[in-house]
Parts: structure tokens; C-alpha cells; sequence
């Protein structure tokens, strides 16, 4: 059941972003935040490279008066994907979210998901904070204007079903955000 969640969530992600880049056109060409070029995501998980298609790359802020909702997410063509999420009053240039077990009202979360095109039921997803994972890594926004956001990010996540984690290392994005405000 949570890989199909996992797959569906991926699937409008990936629709939404297609549908965002197609309307939306933006010479924005900030610096910094890592070595993410504009448009992407990009780390090594397990040592492999990744690097979002920047037509499934995206920023979004939602804002409902009193927490920001900020995720950001990529997706590469094999059907790798990895979404971040921070739930916070502000998110501001300068400030590191960490991925930990607690139960705090504002927290970070990563989802990473390989997708098998082909067979989407051996498809598999890690997540953090995860049981047992205590503090599993962070997030840093290095630069945030109202039309990008950059960082970087390093964490392990963990897979429940399998008992098994990702080391996502060396993580850095650069994305205009598409959505919110």
C-alpha cells in the first residue's frame, strides 16, 4: 500500500512539474547552493550519481498563514526520484533543517523512491526521519529569493519493509520555485 501512495505522489509530482515547465519560462540564473544547475537536483546515492531531468524538477512553497510547506523534488529518467520536504514557520537563507525522529510540530522529511518503469510493483522507497534512524542528516537552504531556492543535503534513509537504507550524499538543488508564494 505504501509503495502505490509513494508511486501515485510520484506520478503527480512528475505530471505537475511536465505541466509547470511547459507553461512557465524563466531566465532566472542564480549562483550558488552547491553544484546543482539551475533546474536540479542532483546527489550520490549508494556512490551512484544523480541528476534530475529538469522537466521533473521542482520547488513549491505553500504557505497557509502560519507554516510553509516548502518541498522540493526531482525525479531522473529511470524513475529514480527524491522529494524533500520542510514544514516550518520560515524558511530563510542560512538555516539548516535536520532529518530526525522527535515530535516536533516543524521538521524536515525525504522521500527516495526507485521506481521500476517496467514493473512498478518491485518498485521500493526509503524515507527520513525513519524508526530507529535518530538524526539522519539535514538540509541547508544557502540561498532563497521568491522566485528560486538553493541547498544542499546529506542523509541515510530507511526502508521498513526491507530493513534496508540509502546514503544520499553530496546533495545540492538550484530551483526557481514554480508554485506558491
Amino acid at each position: 500500500m505504501k509503495t502505490m501512495n509513494t508511486i501515485k505522489h510520484f506520478s503527480f509530482a512528475l505530471v505537475v512539474a511536465l505541466i509547470t515547465t511547459l507553461s512557465s519560462c524563466s531566465s532566472d540564473s542564480n549562483s550558488g547552493g552547491g553544484t546543482a544547475a539551475l533546474g536540479t537536483l542532483k546527489a550520490k546515492i549508494g556512490g551512484t550519481n544523480f541528476t534530475s531531468i529538469t522537466q521533473g524538477t521542482m520547488a513549491v512553497d505553500a504557505f497557509n498563514g502560519s507554516y510553509h510547506n516548502f518541498s522540493i523534488s526531482g525525479v531522473d529518467a529511470s524513475g529514480k526520484s527524491i522529494i524533500l520536504t520542510i514544514l516550518a514557520t520560515e524558511i530563510t537563507a542560512g538555516t539548516t533543517y535536520q532529518f530526525e525522529e522527535s515530535n516536533a510540530t516543524l521538521f524536515a522529511s525525504c522521500a527516495y523512491s526507485e521506481i521500476n518503469i517496467n514493473n512498478p510493483t518491485v518498485s521500493q522507497s526509503w524515507g527520513a526521519p525513519y524508526d530507529g534512524g535518530g538524526n539522519s542528516g539535514s538540509i541547508t537552504i544557502t540561498s532563497k529569493t521568491a522566485s528560486n531556492v538553493q541547498g544542499t543535503f546529506s542523509l541515510t534513509v530507511g526502508n521498513p519493509e526491507t530493513v534496508t537504507t540509502r546514503s544520499i550524499t553530496n546533495g545540492s538543488f538550484n530551483i526557481n520555485i514554480t508554485a506558491g508564494n
